[in-house]
């Protein structure tokens, strides 16, 4: 098994837009690049920690490359925007991936090339961080998508067209659900 690290805006988004792929053993939602101290969502949210709001995926690379799932990445948010997806506006939305090695980061910048330029423009703003300390978020985030749905607008109105965008456009890559 493989890791990324991806932060994109809501957790709640990219953890529901990924949890439905093939090949993905979990998908975690937490914060990264700051410090223990300030690794709650209360303090996050305030946007004057240095964490973003990211997912930390669990992969099989056989069944899943780390190059779909930067596809699958580009799609479900906007790398062009500085620290804003959306209505989210804050550095703890920022478009970044932690990579674990050069190798890694390589692939990265290839997937930036080939899929988020043509896709997004030349724009692309995404940092690539050598991998930091994660830090899960408090249990009621985590499956947040699958607990809550519809049941709030949130919910509704954002992360389901993600979710229903990556089942349309991936739909050889999704889950039996």
């Amino acid at each position: 098994m493989n890791e990324i690290i991806l932060g994109g805006g809501c957790f709640w988004c990219l953890e529901a837009a990924f949890q439905i792929l093939k090949g993905i053993e979990s998908v975690q939602s937490g914060y990264a690049g700051g410090s223990k101290e300030t690794a709650n969502y209360k303090e996050v949210c305030s946007g004057q920690t240095s964490h973003a709001e990211v997912v930390k995926i669990i992969y099989n690379p056989e069944i899943i490359s780390l190059d779909d799932l930067l596809k699958v990445f580009w799609q479900i948010h906007n790398p062009t925007t500085l620290n804003k997806q959306g209505n989210d506006v804050g550095p703890q939305y920022r478009s970044i991936i932690f990579y674990a090695d050069e190798e890694e980061r390589e692939i990265i910048e290839l997937s930036i090339e080939r899929e988020a330029k043509p896709l997004w423009g030349s724009n692309i703003v995404t940092l690539l961080v050598k991998s930091q300390e994660f830090y899960p978020a408090e249990g009621e985030h985590n499956n947040y998508f699958q607990k809550v749905g519809d049941r709030n607008p949130y919910c509704t109105y954002v992360v389901k067209p993600k979710v229903t965008k990556v089942i349309e456009k991936f739909s050889d890559k999704i889950k039996n659900l």
